[in-house]
């Protein structure tokens, strides 16, 4: 979701800046533009709505400058348009700003600036912030900049260039991340790490309420003082990270999703290495800053995520109160500080984002910290704004995540919870014996994740009959009900076929009565002590002519539901490990259906429209 890049430096900076912009596509956006000071001309902009590369191919042959910013937009304020995309100037176009974020006040600062005579070019809340900054009689850009950000409400990360200052760049950021990347002679700027990683590794997180200026050989930080209007200094602590510059380009006729979930046995295998105690049964996660007796002290953990992350976190969930015996909950984050939660003291609170800048979750991480709460976070990317907000926490080591569709990533964040959930339960009442077992089920779980990938031409098959539905049901019970919710989230978000999760026990208080031979099921049955109830379920489906996609273990006997000529049913087997871990297991196949149902509709399964990879706004 929206992209900023910005480089400073003696290269010249379009070639630079449309780079960048090309590898912030994932994250979502409908339009892009750039902006470059620099020669006679001044300030030059070029924006458009679509592709980074229908930018590239309309861009002016002459458009020199070492110095610019640039954006990829995702739309909040008007339709994605060519007079909508970023950069915004000014009236006069000297000044030019990307913005990240929402402004809150932007109906009332329009109407002011309108008011005053400033003809509005665009929809945006974006463009007051050109016009603000222009406006502002300050004699440098750091205090244009502070004094028109002074003026709005809401969350932002913006870069600001300006024609009477062609030596800098001014950055800013409340809610939405900015990062600086330290070059030899240049600066980079962005709003995510993929974009710079390629000529830096040396970067500057910009804290939050900072703003900074940014030049090709020196960077100062700054608080601004709201009362005073004074710019105070602050520390600047770069940090060394370590970020691979892979995973982002592919080979002809390959996609991300599907690179990223045949990487699944490999990145659990990563996640796990090190954490996993045999001889004791348990786990170890240096990074919780937590001792044994912190963990025993905890009497209930609540789990806070958006989208997939709050679907694995009620896995997550179910895994803490199986193993440690401790009330646990997942919530979603979007929602958690707007019903003026409850922070109590003994309840351990866990973030859980792929991007680590989650929007919705960081202020939640927020919102408990400053009720005086302990937050531990699951995040994939290492220095993200979570990351460096919670109390302690687990990196998924799932490397560069790209496709909207999070696969190996979440496979990473249940390992995750299964790793704190065998670590409190060690500290509390699970037998070693108990603990060996969930060990060694972990041990199994990457070749177990790459057997269930081999069922691919089965599941494709059945995935092109499944795209050909208007709608569909996901069920399943208890461990297995958050796994119909990813597995309806996957096929909603990449096919856009209308999918719905229940409890399977629920079907027959109301769902039951849109069960027809047009509406397929697809059914969670693992082998465990609720088989029989939900292969009853099954039946009550098939009574109904409903087709069904069974996944399902080996030794699950589903009856004459198999040997029916009247009952539409394809069985998938996937591996079978511990009861406790088998939801990941049961995800692979969702996750293949969902993908070749895309593929089957002649979907771009890595960019789903009116979605966006890391979501930064409300």
């Amino acid at each position: 979701m929206c992209g900023i890049v910005g480089y400073i430096g003696s290269q010249a900076a379009a070639p630079l800046l449309l780079e960048g912009l090309t590898r912030l596509e994932h994250r979502g956006y409908d339009s892009a533009g750039i902006a470059v000071v620099g020669g006679s001309a001044g300030l030059k902009v070029a924006k458009r709505a679509g592709r980074v590369r229908d930018l590239a191919d309309d861009l002016p042959k002459r458009f020199a400058g070492k110095l610019g910013i640039g954006h990829t937009r995702w739309a909040t304020h008007g339709p994605a348009s060519d007079r909508n995309a970023h950069p915004h100037t000014d009236a006069e176009s000297r000044v030019a700003v990307v913005h990240n974020g929402i402004l809150d006040n932007a109906a009332t600062l329009r109407a002011r600036l309108a008011d005053d005579g400033v003809e509005l070019a665009s929809d945006t809340d974006t463009e007051v912030l050109a016009h603000l900054v222009a406006r502002s009689p300050a004699s440098t850009l750091e205090e244009k900049v502070a004094e028109a950000l002074a003026q709005v409400e809401g969350t932002y990360g913006i870069a600001v260039v300006h024609a009477d200052f062609p030596d800098r760049i001014v950055v800013a950021r409340l809610g939405s991340p900015i990062v600086i990347g330290v070059g030899e002679k240049e600066m980079f700027v962005a709003s995510d790490l993929a974009a710079i990683v390629r000529y830096t590794t040396t970067v500057v997180h910009l804290g939050d309420g900072e703003l900074a200026s940014v030049s090709a050989t020196d960077l100062s930080t700054y608080l601004p003082d709201d009362r005073s209007g004074r710019l105070d200094r602050t520390s600047i602590a770069t940090t060394e990270v370590e970020a691979a510059d892979d995973g982002l380009d592919l080979a002809e006729g390959e996609s991300h999703m599907h690179r990223e979930m045949h990487e699944q046995p490999i990145s659990a295998e990563r996640m796990l290495r090190g954490r996993l105690d045999a001889r004791f049964g348990t786990s170890h996660l240096g990074g919780l800053n937590l001792d044994a007796r912190d963990l025993r002290a905890v009497k209930r953990v609540k789990i806070l995520g958006c989208g997939s992350a709050y679907y694995v976190g009620q896995m997550g969930a179910q895994l803490i109160e199986e193993l440690a015996r401790v009330p646990a909950d997942a919530e979603a984050a979007s929602e958690f500080r707007y019903r003026n939660p409850i922070i109590e003291p003994d309840t351990l609170y866990v973030a859980v984002s792929q991007s680590g800048e989650t929007i919705d979750t960081l202020l939640a991480v927020q919102e408990i910290q400053r009720k005086g709460g302990r937050v531990l976070g699951l995040v994939n990317v290492v220095g993200s704004a979570i990351a460096r907000a919670v109390d302690g926490g687990v990196y998924l080591h799932a490397g560069p995540e790209v496709a909207v569709a999070s696969t190996k990533a979440l496979t990473s964040m249940f390992l995750g919870f299964a790793l704190l959930a065998l670590q409190l339960g060690r500290v509390r009442d699970l037998s070693i014996a108990d603990g060996q077992r969930i060990v060694a089920g972990l041990e199994a779980l990457p070749g177990q994740l790459k057997e269930a990938l081999d069922l691919e031409p089965q599941l494709a098959d059945v995935a092109r009959r499944l795209a050909e539905a208007p709608s569909l049901f996901f069920v399943g019970r208890v461990r297995g009900y958050p796994v119909a919710r990813e597995g309806a989230q996957k096929l909603k978000e990449i096919s856009y076929r209308h999918a719905e999760a229940y409890q399977t026990s629920e079907l027959k208080h109301g769902p039951l009565a849109l069960i027809s031979p047009a509406v397929p099921t697809v059914a969670l049955v693992p082998d465990d002590e609720l088989a029989e109830r939900n292969v009853g379920a099954l039946h009550e489906i098939a009574a109904r002519g409903g087709p069904l996609v069974v996944v399902t273990h080996a030794g699950v006997d589903l009856g004459d539901l198999e040997t029916s000529e009247a009952v539409d049913l394809t069985r998938i087997d996937v591996p079978r490990n511990e009861a406790e871990l088998d939801p990941v297991l049961m995800t692979v196949p969702l996750q293949l259906l969902a993908y070749h149902a895309s593929l089957h509709l002649g979907l771009d399964v890595d960019k789903p429209r009116n979605l966006a990879k890391s979501v930064t706004v409300e």
